[in-house]
C-alpha cells in the first residue's frame, strides 16, 4: 500500500486559495514523515502547474475538461473521486473552504471513507494514522479522531492555521493531465454573479482590531472601525460579541471561527478565553486593551494597556491621524 499524501488544490477566478499553499506546507511535512510523495490534484482546463510545482509538491494532477469552466459540486465531486479510486492515496487534504465544505463530503461519501471537518491540526501516530484534531462541544474541547479502517484518511482543514510554505524554485516534480467525461449533473449552472465584498477577509489581513464582550454594545465596533481604517487593517471579533448579535460570524476568531496570524492583532475587551487564544495566539505582535488586569488575554499580549477602551482607543486614533498632518 502506498502512503501518498494527496492535497486539493482550489482555485478560484484563476487564483490559488491561500489554505491551499498552507496544505502543501502541511502535506509536506506528513508525506516526508510517511517516506511518500506529495501528490497534488486540481480541476481546470488552465495550466497552474509552474505555480503548484515551486511548492515541493512531487507530482501535479491536473483533471479536466473544456466545457467545464466553473466549479460544479457533481461534476467535480465524481471526476476527483474517480481518479482516488483508481490510485488509492493513503492522505487526501482538503481546505475548510466554501466549496471545500461542500466537495470534500460528497467525495468521502463516494469512497466510503470518513471525513473529520474543520481540522485545526493534524499529525501522525506511531501506527502512521492521520491524527484529525478539531474543536468538538461548541469549541469547549478539542477532540483527535482517526480513520483506522478506510483510506484516503480524508480531512478539511481551516484557512490561517498553517504557514504558507517557502518557494524553491529548483523543485523538481512530475505533471500528469487527465481528461474527464463529466458526468450527467442535475445541477445546472445558470449564472455568477459577483459579490462585491463589503470587508476584506480577516484570515488575509496584517493588522486585525478586534472586540469583544468588554465593548457593551454594536455600536462599540464603529469605534474599531475607525481605528482600523487608520492602521489600514480590518475589524473582528470574539465568539461572546458575535453571540450578542453585535458582529457578523465572519469575522469571528477563535476555535469555532477563523485562526489569524496577522502582523498585529489588537484585542479591545476581550478577556481571552482558550478558545479565542487559539485563533490569535501566533500573531506576530499581540496588544491588549482591558479593563481587568487579571484578564486571560495579558499572559499571551507582547504589549499590555489596563484601562477603559473609550478612553484609550480614541487616544490612538487621535495620534495617528496626527501622525498624518
Amino acid at each position: 500500500m502506498n502512503k501518498d499524501v494527496w492535497v486539493y488544490v482550489e482555485i478560484e477566478e484563476n487564483i490559488i486559495k491561500k489554505v491551499s499553499l498552507e496544505l502543501l506546507n502541511e502535506g509536506r511535512k506528513l508525506a516526508n514523515k510517511l517516506n511518500s510523495s506529495l501528490i497534488t490534484i486540481y480541476v481546470s482546463k488552465n495550466d497552474f502547474s509552474s505555480e503548484i510545482g515551486k511548492y515541493n509538491v512531487d507530482k501535479i494532477i491536473q483533471l479536466y475538461n473544456d466545457n467545464i469552466t466553473h466549479y460544479n459540486t457533481q461534476i467535480y465531486a465524481k471526476a476527483i473521486s474517480d481518479i482516488i479510486n483508481k490510485r488509492k492515496p493513503y492522505i487526501f487534504l482538503i481546505g475548510a473552504t466554501h466549496q471545500g465544505r461542500d466537495l470534500a463530503p460528497r467525495i468521502a461519501a463516494k469512497l466510503n471513507t470518513g471525513l473529520t471537518a474543520d481540522c485545526t491540526n493534524l499529525d501522525l501516530d506511531e501506527n502512521d494514522l492521520l491524527l484529525q484534531t478539531r474543536p468538538a462541544f461548541g469549541g469547549n474541547i478539542m477532540a483527535t479522531i482517526i480513520c483506522p479502517n478506510n483510506i484516503p484518511q480524508m480531512a478539511t482543514v481551516r484557512p490561517g492555521v498553517f504557514e504558507k510554505p517557502e518557494i524553491n524554485e529548483n523543485n523538481i516534480y512530475s505533471v500528469e493531465k487527465v481528461e474527464f467525461e463529466p458526468n450527467n449533473s442535475f445541477i445546472e449552472l445558470l449564472e455568477v454573479i459577483k459579490k462585491e465584498a463589503n470587508t476584506k477577509d480577516i484570515s488575509d489581513s496584517e493588522v486585525i482590531i478586534a472586540g469583544g464582550r468588554g465593548l457593551g454594545n454594536a455600536k462599540g465596533f464603529e469605534l474599531l472601525e475607525e481605528l482600523a481604517n487608520e492602521l489600514n487593517g480590518v475589524v473582528a471579533a470574539s465568539r461572546a460579541a458575535v453571540e450578542a448579535g453585535w458582529a457578523s460570524p465572519e469575522i469571528q476568531v477563535g476555535q469555532t471561527g477563523k485562526s489569524v496570524k496577522p502582523k498585529i492583532y489588537i484585542a479591545c475587551g476581550i478577556s481571552g478565553a482558550i478558545q479565542h487564544i487559539a485563533g490569535m495566539k501566533d500573531s506576530k505582535c499581540i496588544i491588549a486593551i482591558n479593563k481587568n488586569k487579571d484578564a486571560p488575554i495579558f499572559k499571551v499580549a507582547d504589549y499590555g494597556v489596563v484601562g477603559d477602551l473609550y478612553e484609550i482607543v480614541p487616544l490612538l486614533i487621535k495620534k495617528l491621524k496626527e501622525r498624518k498632518l
